[in-house]
């Protein structure tokens, strides 16, 4: 028993300490060799990021989120594995990520919405309820431009579906969890939503760099 929880520590730790660590920090040492925060803020940083790195950029730098998500997650199912409880160790891991997200200890517990590691929490646990949070997620986000509102819709999709199709009652719970972590910690973005004080994603080209050419 000691053992067990002596791995559910180590996978807690390490699950957490990936969730805190920014995708942008990793990218900007290991990838792009190049200090990323310094290429602007919020909508700022993605039209000087596209700008600057084109389609093929922001493909590494999603290949670094899903690596920074994955690797703690699968981490936590080799863990447990040695108990017989892989997918226990992989749910746990996938909240303790999640909580890392949304509560960085490295930038003073203020995070973002955590949706990429909602979904690929998701899709480690069942492949069909990785889709559907990924599905509803995206379209959302796609179609209204808040993050936060595509990580409410996916976080409850994540619950709905994960009460008709998991089986196992720890490892439903887990999921509900969390689940449901990222749908309160969102929730207040509603009324900013409501207020028009929410940022947008813009689909838009920002060519106003364009104008601070010397000629």
């Amino acid at each position: 028993m000691i053992g067990y929880w002596i791995l559910l520590l180590i996978t807690a730790f390490i699950a957490y300490c990936f969730g805190s660590v920014s995708t942008l920090s990793i990218a900007s040492v290991f990838v792009f060799h190049r200090d990323l925060h310094r290429i602007g803020k919020k909508r700022m940083f993605l039209s000087n990021f596209r700008r600057l790195y084109g389609w093929k950029g922001a493909l590494k730098l999603l290949a670094v989120e899903l690596g920074r998500n994955l690797v703690p997650i699968l981490i936590g199912g080799i863990l447990l594995s040695i108990k017989g409880h892989g997918d226990i160790g992989r749910a746990f891991a996938g909240f303790c990520l999640v909580l890392g997200r949304l509560f960085p200890c490295f930038n003073r517990f203020r995070g973002s919405c955590a949706t990429m590691c909602l979904i690929v929490t998701m899709f480690c646990a069942d492949f069909s309820l990785g889709i559907a949070t990924a599905v509803v997620a995206g379209a959302v986000t796609w179609f209204s431009r808040y993050l936060s509102a595509g990580a409410i819709a996916g976080a409850l999709t994540s619950i709905l579906v994960t009460v008709l199709v998991v089986d196992g009652s720890l490892l439903r719970m887990l999921l509900i969890l969390t689940a449901g972590i990222v749908l309160v910690r969102n929730l207040p973005a509603i009324r900013r939503i409501a207020n028009k004080t929410e940022m947008r994603l813009s689909r838009e080209e920002d060519i106003s760099y364009k104008f601070d050419e010397t000629f």
